[in-house]
């Protein structure tokens, strides 16, 4: 397997854990506020709770997973941006 092609898929596998990733930090936040709310009899307050700050884990793994796995983006588009056939030039009026 060449370079191009194991960076591809090294950067494919870490696409697919993010949507696992997320998931699980927002369940795991909204089962521990359950566990938490049913043991100390507070309602809903620690589900809500820890809803909210499994989303915000969640996004923040997204976001530090893009970040770390996909710096090589902006080299992609200028290539595609230098190539002949982008470079067409403008139809003429009739």
């Amino acid at each position: 397997m060449d370079r191009a092609t194991r960076k591809s898929a090294i950067q494919l596998a870490y696409a697919s854990s993010i949507g696992i990733a997320m998931v699980m930090m927002v369940f795991g936040g909204l089962f521990f506020g359950l566990y938490l709310d049913r043991k100390l009899d507070t309602g809903n307050t620690f589900t809500f709770v820890f809803l909210v700050i499994g989303l915000v884990a969640g996004f923040r793994n997204i976001y530090v997973l893009i970040r770390k796995n996909f710096t090589d983006e902006r080299d992609v588009i200028t290539c595609v941006k230098s190539e002949p056939h982008r470079k067409r030039p403008s139809p003429k009026k009739t």
